[in-house]
């Protein structure tokens, strides 16, 4: 045993016992031991903690329809063209309510009659002002004038009737805001199923694909068996590739739907919320549908607001008609002047009434009139179609309502039919008794009714936010489904 050399291993090597190496050894065991003991319950807060950030980022409809209310594009176009239109009220006032104004100003004149009239404003009239050679060829003589004017309207037919109008064209825009807001829920509505079933889609396919895949393996193994022939192999391996590609093209349409609720919502850039796990199933939905059966219509906001645009238009034509008549309006001043000094010196005062009338102005105001009526004249027929559509579009999405819950009916028994023959069809195929066709058809029909069914539940909420958008109530209320 003379020439054998046994080599330690480094990790068990004696080293010099330093500061440093004692306070590393004693971290590194506290380490070992803490992650020993402790672990698992580490494990399970971040767990819990990740479980937890999941659950905030999962977007349901009613925080959809919350998110859109302020942030989506048409609604906030809509609310300030309603503000604009309200502050439009404002402006018609002038010509309605008094007019009060300041003014002052400082002049310096030569001129016989402006510098003999200061003399008179300033009361510092003299004998010696009389004189002919001052009057003819006065010294330059300053002024400084204050006053405030107060004008009182006391008949402008034109400016009535023009805040009338104003009045009606804001309540328009607000009962469109109103409109616009309802329409961008139920595109909301739409985004979202739309989004999630494109999800739904995916995975049903994912579905189709193990599937597919398992009867690739299965007709591989019979084809080693010699109980098929290669082409069954073939044909097998064609229908996992279709299955393969029209998954792809799922995903790729349920990304794309998540972009399009960001887009719908107002926010493009938020796109990292996660939706339910699945569409509402058809029970839910039928039992939402009986609940908004008895719904009755309402005031719809866009016949309301194409009522008050007519009655705008109409109290504009008599704003234009306004314009022939007389203005009576009243006036009062308080002045001061003085040489030296703003808004000082004796004060006077100044009242009177003015009355005004332009009979004519080169048809100004004939071409105003007339074009006003005119467009009231398109405003009331704007209405009454308005009103009729709403009735059409009432009955439209009534019957809309109808067939889409029939359809979901169907689609149900469509996969309960089409998943039975895939079944039966799997068994004579394991058994020898039927061709791959017959599988792979029997495979595909199973996929489509499911995709199917999917389409039809998503058909029937949006076709059930239709309709209450059709009667003038809140399209929101079809969140119950989620429920």
């Amino acid at each position: 045993m003379r020439g054998l050399r046994v080599e330690t291993p480094f990790c068990c090597r004696r080293r010099p016992r330093t500061v440093g190496g004692l306070l590393t050894d004693m971290l590194y065991n506290y380490i070992v031991v803490y992650m020993r003991y402790h672990f698992p319950t580490l494990f399970l807060v971040a767990m819990t903690l990740g479980a937890r950030t999941a659950s905030a980022q999962r977007l349901t409809l009613r925080e959809a329809l919350t998110r859109a209310e302020g942030s989506a594009y048409g609604n906030r176009a809509a609310r300030a063209q309603a503000s604009a239109e309200g502050a439009r009220t404002l402006g018609a006032l002038q010509g309605v309510l008094p007019t009060l104004r300041v003014e002052g100003g400082w002049m310096q004149t030569t001129d016989p009659l402006n510098a003999f009239g200061f003399l008179l404003r300033q009361r510092a009239v003299t004998p010696a002002a009389f004189d002919p050679a001052l009057l003819n060829d006065p010294a330059a003589r300053s002024n400084w004038n204050g006053g405030l004017v107060a004008e009182v309207p006391i008949f402008n037919a034109d400016a009535l009737a023009g805040r009338s109008a104003a009045k009606s064209g804001a309540r328009a825009a607000a009962a469109k805001a109103t409109w616009t807001a309802a329409t961008t829920r139920l595109q909301v509505i739409h985004a979202y199923y739309g989004a999630l079933r494109a999800t739904e889609a995916a995975r049903t396919l994912e579905v189709a694909d193990a599937a597919a895949t398992d009867h690739v393996r299965q007709a591989t193994a019979m084809l080693d068996q010699g109980l098929v022939t290669r082409s069954d192999l073939l044909l097998a391996q064609v229908r996992a590739g279709e299955v393969a590609a029209q998954l792809i093209g799922a995903r790729a349409q349920a990304a794309l739907g998540r972009q399009q609720l960001a887009v719908v919502l107002g926010t493009p850039a938020d796109t990292g919320f996660a939706l339910v796990d699945t569409l509402p199933s058809a029970d839910r939905i039928r039992a939402v549908a009986a609940s908004l059966a008895d719904g009755t219509a309402q005031d719809r906001a866009d016949v309301t607001a194409a009522e008050s645009a007519a009655r705008a238009a109409d109290r504009d034509a008599t704003r234009a008609a306004g314009r022939l008549l007389p203005r009576i309006n009243a006036v009062g001043r308080y002045d001061w002047n003085d040489p030296s000094t703003p808004f000082a010196g004796q004060k006077s005062w100044t009242v009177g009434v003015m009355a005004s009338w332009t009979p004519f102005s080169g048809f100004a105001e004939v071409a105003d009139l007339r074009g006003t009526r005119a467009r009231a004249a398109a405003a009331r027929a704007l209405a009454e179609a308005t009103g009729a559509n709403a009735d059409l579009e009432l009955a439209s999405r009534e019957s809309d309502v109808t067939v889409a819950l029939a359809r979901v009916s169907i689609a149900e028994q469509a996969v309960e039919q089409g998943t039975e023959a895939h079944r039966l069809v799997a068994r004579r195929y394991a058994g020898g008794l039927a061709a791959i066709t017959e599988l792979l058809g029997a495979q595909s029909t199973e996929t489509q009714t499911r995709l199917g069914l999917a389409d039809a539940r998503m058909n029937a909420i949006i076709a059930l936010a239709a309709r209450e958008l059709a009667r003038g109530a809140d399209p929101a209320a079809v969140a119950a489904v989620e429920e």
